[in-house]
């Protein structure tokens, strides 16, 4: 039987070695996961040290034995409720829904984690093996049972709005640990409570954060603005050309140098895509030379730039805000002629001073209903969107996918309405100068 404990723990110590070495952004949910691979590990090494212990009573000292039992447990009980937690937590990024149980969750943790300490242990001795039972072996049947009703209720409030590739993972998951379950309590000899553990979190590993299949979604997203950014809106560059060809035909002056000039800087800067992340300044650049054609263009257009000097150097991702303010020209300011004023605001964020708000407000006609309903519907289901290759929405779309999975699910794109009219973008950041991988 220990020889299971030694390959379960082999090649989840592997998974956790592969798991670890992988380039990721730390957010909550995959730093939970790193917690549960932790708590597994020393889980499965108390569960090979019991197996030997609970079968030679008559050669281990009785405090020994029950010692590392209780820790033994104590990590059962500690693993399922990280389960019960990734799941939560999964769930409130995929649906917005905050953890209402976590309170219930963590109030029944300390309570099973004191009987561990407490409750005295009895072992049963047989012919085919012996085994710890009674109501310390009992707290963790009914732990498990206990968090298996949370997560299932914790779904099932947002099934209608989870991806179902996320479901299958957890259903699946639940489905193996139900099984050992049910084998363990009708075959207590059997001791295999550590591989239906083990099995779950491999079904996590497996599907919802395999590094393999998260690089795979990075990729995905560079194609998608790499393919942006060839197209580059095919309108804004035929109609840029033809307004310097006409004012070329009209004064041979400098105007026309600059103007080409600045199309020059504008594509020169637009193709840097060898680096996800860029400073501040230098997107902003690319901004400013975008927005000198446009107002040229349409000579009632303004841009305002209110930007902290201090965070020029903080890193974004490339090409962020250039579909926002083409999305603010399309939406608001194209149905009044392009007459009006965008605003472009860089600041550290009032409520989190490690976090950055970029804000992209405009004068323009704003958002009908219909359309803020889908821009946030949008907004808040990226994750089931393909990558749009055409459509307005395109390049709010990548923005936000773009935003998520390189700086994690805290961050995001938002829009709210001006008062005076018009709408202001919120591009939320968190404030770094070091590169992502």
């Amino acid at each position: 039987m220990i020889r299971m404990e030694i390959a379960l723990f082999l090649i989840l110590a592997f998974v956790a070695f592969v798991y670890f070495s992988a380039g990721r952004k730390h957010t909550l949910l995959h730093k939970t996961f790193s917690q549960l691979l932790i708590v597994m590990l020393i889980h499965l090494v108390l569960d090979a040290v019991t197996v030997y212990t609970v079968n030679h009573l008559d050669i281990v000292d009785r405090l020994l034995n029950d010692s590392l039992h209780r820790l033994f447990i104590g990590t059962l009980v500690l693993a399922v409720y990280l389960f019960y937690q990734y799941i939560a937590i999964l769930v409130e990024e995929e649906t917005g829904k905050p953890r209402h149980l976590d309170i219930a969750a963590k109030i029944y943790l300390a309570a099973a984690e004191l009987g561990v300490l407490l409750l005295p242990i009895h072992y049963a001795v047989t012919e085919k093996g012996n085994y710890s039972d009674g109501i310390h072996a009992n707290v963790c049947y009914v732990s498990m049972v206990f968090y298996l009703i949370l997560c299932i209720g914790t779904l099932l409030s947002s099934w209608s709005q989870m991806d179902r590739k996320k479901k299958m993972a957890i259903g699946v998951a639940f489905i193996i640990e139900i099984c050992v379950s049910f084998l363990q309590a009708i075959n207590p000899t059997w001791l295999i409570s550590g591989m239906g553990l083990t099995l779950m979190t491999m079904a996590f590993y497996l599907t919802l954060e395999n590094p393999d299949i998260l690089r795979a979604q990075l990729v995905e997203q560079k194609m998608s603005m790499l393919y942006l950014k060839s197209q580059v809106n095919p309108h804004f560059l035929y109609n840029t050309l033809d307004t310097i060809r006409i004012q070329a035909q009209l004064n041979d002056d400098k105007q026309v140098a600059d103007l080409l000039m600045r199309l020059v800087d504008f594509f020169r800067l637009s193709v840097k895509v060898d680096r996800q992340m860029v400073a501040l300044d230098d997107e902003l650049e690319l901004l400013e030379a975008y927005m000198e054609l446009m107002c040229y263009r349409y000579p009632e257009l303004r841009c305002d730039y209110d930007i902290d000097p201090d965070l020029g150097g903080v890193l974004v991702p490339n090409f962020i805000l250039q579909p926002v303010v083409e999305n603010s020209l399309i939406h608001g300011l194209k149905n009044k002629g392009y007459r009006g004023r965008v605003r472009i605001v860089a600041k550290r964020s009032k409520r989190n001073h490690r976090c950055m708000e970029l804000e992209v407000m405009d004068t323009g006609t704003g958002f009908s209903e219909e359309t803020k309903e889908k821009i946030n519907d949008l907004l808040l289901n990226y994750a089931k969107q393909a990558p749009k290759l055409e459509g307005n929405s395109i390049g709010i779309l990548n923005v936000q996918k773009r935003i998520k999975l390189l700086c994690g699910r805290d961050y995001g794109l938002s829009y709210t309405d001006n008062k005076g009219g018009g709408v202001t973008a919120h591009l939320l950041l968190p404030i770094s100068e070091e590169g992502w991988e």
